[in-house]
């Protein structure tokens, strides 16, 4: 601007000397000189531009469009911007001695020991600025309310109103007192709002308030704009006003996008074509694909849409091109896909950047893999190359001092060319707001949390579409955040299509009344009158429409043939002690023996790891090396080997593959349930409830061209872990009662006993045997059983109950304050500090977090790897391929040793400064490969996986 840019505005010398001495960020923080706080303003809406530009989604845009007359972006730019106005605040101007003196030669003075005693945040001064600036301007009064939270929320937590109150008694000192400051924000205030294209703040205000969701997308985009604006290596300091312009700014943010590598997904993507579907995925849509693709094409609205299909179906290619129709249709920017486990989002990330790939260049690049072990994810590592997955010690600016300020910690070196995701995507909180997204479902279970910078999350997946597999594996506890998640969703607009084999009908009734009480922004929303699907597989889809729902539930014939699958009941008598387990191991062997004997495969699926390792060794005792184990304590590379070797040999038949063997017995425990595609002639389970044991029955027989041996040519499900008797219920094994319930358990048993020498119709009596189970149909379990499962059931609705509850206290919204139109108040009774993720998983997955570690041995001379190459004295001497091999020793801890984790565990002292391991803890065994933590024992058998001995109650034993 010109030096006599004041002048032009109406604006006094001395009053521009004021506003030219404001500072936004200190000389230590700003690349060397001091940067004036209006740059800063001007800087972030040049920035905010740039994300209107180059990342908004297309319904983002529309949005913003139609509350400001057509001038979103510019509204945009200026919300952005605004956002630290009230660091013109004697709280703020006095926490830098240099900043502070060169205020008070402007003229600004204040009470330094007022403001030391009353602490006061810059962010909540903005806020109180404009709730004043913006009445005196005639702003309606609801038009306030809905803003001032963004401007007072952008350090990550929403205040509610009432802390603004005695801040015009002497508590206000720190707000600044007498004409002099007030004078100054309103002038720098209007002096921004004027460089950014407005006659005056009058102007600036919206013709209608966003809805809540919106208002938390926006928030989180402030954010956004303002972490990149505090980039010192593209935003260095101007320190002299007659330097400060708009074009300036635009020329530093465009700078820092372009090499920060900043950018949307598709933008504007076009309807697909109706032979898409092959043309993505070689092959012609199924019916039940076909169905999926044209219930999109018809949602008037964005809404939900529910897909049930058996196991096989091909129900994630489906949704993929379903989210292409809604993308097109509805204009979102990009998709989030949310898998079940860490295990199940691998393979996932590879499908979507091979379907990414089939859309436009570049596109494949840009997937982020969004969980806590993706660094040793081989296809991950190799799209980041060199640079690694440490954003957060270059981009570290969520940790904040007492005042607000952010302690930056950036690196000075331009990054190396790279094609994956732009590093300032993966730091913490930030990897949704990436275009492409797979990942673990915990991360818009996090999204539904009232938790600090939670607006990142939700910046994040809205403008997108959302697609959740398995969501029948969500708890009543987790559900409760499923359900949060959907009202946001619902209330953003943002389409979701949820996956699923079976839902019971209660579910699924549950989650269409979530997202449509979101998009109604009611409390509850009546959903009786949603049909049930009448057949299988089939979708229910919802949405809103001038306020009413609008349902369209249809089903199509399945394309294959149902299976007759024979239900044997295989009497186990439940105990603790290690002798029965070995004689229900002994049970099962003489099964599989009796089957198998003219060959075949089994898979055994345990509920348990011990029980499985005891199952395995039992078995392996008998058939020797026709027996694997595959459970989640092994090390990650172990677990990777034997899956992709049960997969080869026990997958779809390959003309270039093994072959299948003439003999093999598979023991797993429920890695086995989801998206394990290998084919078993026989299957022996553990009971659990209806719908998962239908699931690990999806795992038999699965695949067309599989050569079985004359006795295992009908399928077969042999179901143990539990004991009929006579008269009184069954008995069931007490940790398969302590992870699904005996409600459930007892009423599944009743299924099982009910076609016990009979056939089960697979898929086709799915839905029948959910709705038996989950129902409420009262003559289910034999009469001798009915005390049981009324006591059961007393408990079970206790204990749902309980979990239900104990989630509210997480929940993002609370209890009977869905309807609220603005964010004020909505981080109230929240924890302000800052949350791992691995606490946040246990937060949403009602559980004690579990911890991975790296295991090391060490012998006299020093460390060495798990296999037993040497690392060094301190663990330095790592090559790649050492590495490599560091990586693959991961194994997960049981979740009762995390405690101890993270008491006595640490990396290595040559790992401080490794990128990839200077956060790894490390289990350390001997040169017998045993190590200790507290009370307890570790040591790792390749066959076996981990094994934990002792603890408190095994060393008590001990003194004795």
């Amino acid at each position: 601007m010109s030096a006599d840019w004041h002048e032009n505005f109406g604006i006094k010398p001395d009053l521009a000397l004021k506003i030219g001495a404001l500072w936004g960020k200190s000389r230590k923080r700003a690349g060397g000189s001091t940067n004036l706080l209006l740059s800063h303003l001007l800087d972030t809406a040049a920035v905010a531009e740039k994300i209107w530009d180059h990342y908004l989604a297309p319904s983002a845009k529309k949005r913003l469009d139609d509350i400001s007359r057509g001038r979103g972006r510019l509204f945009f730019a200026w919300l952005c911007g605004i956002h630290d106005c009230g660091k013109a605040t004697p709280a703020f101007q006095s926490v830098d001695d240099e900043g502070a003196e060169a205020v008070r030669r402007a003229g600004l003075t204040w009470n330094a020991h007022a403001v030391k005693r009353n602490p006061w945040r810059h962010d909540k001064a903005g806020a109180m600025i404009l709730r004043t600036l913006l009445r005196e301007a005639g702003w309606d009064a609801q038009q306030i309310a809905w803003l001032w939270p963004l401007v007072a929320g952008h350090h990550g937590s929403f205040p509610s109103v009432g802390v603004f109150s005695g801040r015009t008694t002497a508590r206000g000192e720190p707000q600044g007192k007498g004409p002099a400051w007030s004078e100054v924000q309103r002038a720098l205030v209007e002096t921004f709002t004027r460089l950014l294209g407005y006659e005056d703040l009058a102007e600036v205000q919206p013709t209608a308030a966003p809805s809540r969701a919106v208002q938390l997308q926006l928030s989180g985009l402030v954010v956004m704009a303002d972490w990149i604006a505090s980039d010192e290596r593209h935003f260095r300091g101007i320190d002299n006003l007659a330097d400060v312009s708009l074009s300036r700014a635009r020329s530093r943010a465009a700078d820092a996008w372009e090499r920060l590598g900043l950018r949307g997904g598709w933008g504007v993507l076009d309807l697909p074509a109706s032979d898409a579907f092959r043309e993505r995925f070689g092959q012609p849509a199924r019916p039940s694909q076909d169905l999926v693709i044209r219930t999109a094409r018809h949602m008037p609205a964005p809404g939900l849409l529910i897909v049930e299909a058996p196991m096989g179906e091909g129900k994630t290619k489906a949704a993929l091109l379903g989210a292409e129709v809604l993308a097109a249709r509805f204009g979102a920017d990009g998709v989030y896909v949310g898998m079940p486990t860490q295990a199940t989002s691998d393979p996932m990330f590879g499908q979507v950047r091979a379907w990414l790939a089939k859309l436009g260049d570049g596109l494949a690049e840009q997937v982020t893999l969004l969980h806590g072990k993706r660094r040793f994810n081989k296809e991950w590592r190799a799209l980041l190359g060199e640079s690694g997955d440490d954003a957060d010690s270059r981009f570290d600016s969520v940790a904040e001092d007492e005042f607000g300020m952010a302690e930056w910690s950036f690196c000075e070196d331009d990054e190396p060319e790279r094609k994956g995701p732009a590093a300032w995507f993966l730091g913490r909180m930030r990897g949704l707001l990436s275009p492409f997204v797979v990942g673990t479902i915990d991360q818009l279970l996090y999204a539904a949390t009232r938790t600090k910078h939670v607006m990142l999350r939700a910046a994040g997946l809205m403008g997108k579409v959302v697609i959740l597999d398995e969501v029948h594996a969500a708890d009543v506890y987790m559900s409760q955040f499923l359900k949060e998640g959907l009202r946001w969703l619902g209330q953003a607009q943002v389409p979701v299509i949820m996956l699923s084999a079976t839902l019971p009908p209660a579910q699924r009734q549950e989650l269409v009344a979530a997202y449509l009480a979101g998009a109604a922004s009611q409390e509850e929303f009546d959903v009786r009158d949603l049909p049930e699907p009448q057949g299988y597989p089939n979708v229910t889809a919802a949405c809103l429409v001038d306020g009413r729902a609008v349902y369209d539930v249809a089903h199509v014939e399945q394309w294959r043939k149902d299976l007759e699958v024979a239900v044997t009941v295989l009497q186990e008598t439940p105990s603790s002690g290690t002798s029965n387990e070995s004689a229900a191991g002994g049970l099962v062997a003489d099964l599989i023996e009796e089957r198998l004997a003219q060959g075949g495969c089994a898979l055994v699926i345990r509920n348990t790891v011990p029980r499985a390792q005891e199952t395995y060794q039992e078995l392996r005792g008998r058939f020797g090396d026709e027996v694997r184990l595959l459970h989640g304590r092994m090390t990650a590379h172990d677990r990777a080997e034997k899956t992709e070797a049960c997969l080869k040999l026990l997958g779809p038949p390959a003309e270039d593959g093994p072959g299948r063997p003439r003999r093999l017995i598979l023991v797993a425990t429920q890695l086995a349930e989801q998206s394990f595609d290998v084919d078993a002639d026989l299957l022996v389970t553990d009971l659990t409830t209806i719908d998962l044991l239908l699931q690990r029955l999806g795992r038999v027989h699965r695949h067309d061209g599989v050569e079985r041996p004359e006795r295992l040519r009908r399928p077969e499900v042999v179901v143990t872990g539990f004991a009929p008797q006579r008269r009184q219920a069954p008995r069931v094994l007490p940790a398969s009662e302590g992870i699904y319930g005996r409600y459930l358990l007892l009423r599944t048993a009743a299924v099982v006993c009910q076609a016990e020498g009979n056939r089960w119709f697979v898929p086709g009596d799915v839905p029948q045997l959910v709705r038996k189970v989950y129902g409420d149909e009262p003559d289910l379990v034999p009469p001798d059983w009915v005390g049981a499962e009324r006591k059961a059931y007393a408990e079970w609705q206790d204990e749902q109950g309980k979990r239900a509850r104990s989630a509210e206290g997480y929940l993002l919204t609370r209890r009977h304050e869905h309807t609220s139109p603005t964010l004020d108040g909505l981080h109230y009774g929240a924890d302000h500090g800052r949350v791992t993720d691995e606490k946040l998983q246990a937060v949403v997955r009602d559980g004690d977090p579990s911890m991975e570690v790296v295991l090391i041995r060490r012998d006299g001379r020093g460390y060495r790897t798990l296999g037993g190459r040497w690392l060094g004295v301190n663990g330095e001497a790592l090559s790649e391929e050492l590495l490599e091999e560091v990586l693959g020793a991961t194994v997960r801890l049981p979740s009762k040793l995390t405690k101890s984790a993270e008491r006595g565990l640490t990396p290595l002292d040559g790992w401080r400064d490794h990128p990839w391991l200077k956060h790894t803890r490390v289990v350390v065994l001997d040169e017998r490969g045993v190590g200790t933590l507290d009370t307890y024992t570790l040591r790792y058998d390749e066959q076996l996986g981990l094994i934990m001995e002792g603890g408190p109650q095994w060393q008590g034993r001990r003194r004795k």
